[in-house]
């Protein structure tokens, strides 16, 4: 049980894609002009991710080291044409906006990395989960990116959602700033890179603050230091 907490904790947290290994970054700053968007892209990412991870560890045993590589990659593009299809026929308008940002996932280090890292060395169940909280990961900063380009570029928040959900959110835009023009570095892919290393940012503060609190819990408490005094006897 252990073991899955810890991979649930390295995909979310200790070893996310996004802020920690800081993998898949040109989708990730070319997409996240908005919530939708961000959603869009993590879905279809996760959906590879979980597959790939699922597939690989089940033919583990039957692929030769020596076209290991190719192999996984052929996988993982036969999943993305899947996704691909499967968003053709269901969000065709949020797959326009992707664009070329969805069959690049082929080429998405994280997928690979952890294909040949994780799940040709696991069996099915931790490598799914590992595919499924990596993916997870992965999307929480796209949709973190996202709001904060989203508010301060265009002043609103879940703008467009029935792309993805349909008719029935149609009505979840927020406006967050009334006649707001709008911040248009932040709107515009070079917002992305600041925005990115501000999430970056707050994250090493936040474990730098977590172990400074496992380092205040692990010193002895209540032992009390005796003085010396300059006679040398200890009272």
């Amino acid at each position: 049980m252990s073991d899955y907490s810890n991979i649930i904790k390295d995909g979310l947290w200790n070893k996310n894609v996004a802020t920690v290994q800081v993998l898949g970054l040109c989708p990730l700053l070319a997409v996240t002009g908005s919530v939708v968007n961000a959603i869009g892209l993590g879905l279809a990412t996760t959906a590879v991710l979980l597959g790939s991870n699922t597939v690989v560890s089940l033919i583990r045993g039957g692929v030769n080291d020596a076209i290991r590589l190719p192999v996984f990659v052929m996988v993982i593009a036969a999943l993305t044409t899947c996704t691909e299809f499967i968003m053709q026929a269901y969000t065709f308008e949020l797959y326009q906006i992707l664009g070329i940002f969805i069959p690049l996932i082929v080429t998405n280090c994280c997928i690979l990395g952890r294909a040949d890292g994780f799940a040709r060395k696991n069996p099915v169940l931790p490598s799914i989960l590992d595919g499924l909280v990596m993916g997870l990961g992965f999307m929480i900063v796209l949709i973190l990116l996202g709001a904060f380009r989203e508010m301060l570029g265009q002043g609103t928040l879940f703008s467009n959602m029935d792309l993805i959900f349909g008719s029935a959110a149609e009505n979840w835009s927020i406006k967050i700033f009334d006649n707001f023009p709008g911040i248009l570095f932040l709107a515009l892919p070079p917002g992305a890179f600041f925005g990115l290393g501000l999430i970056i940012a707050i994250k090493n503060i936040i474990d730098d603050k977590m172990d400074e609190i496992k380092e205040q819990k692990a010193s002895p408490v209540g032992i009390r230091s005796k003085r010396v005094r300059v006679t040398g006897h200890i009272t």
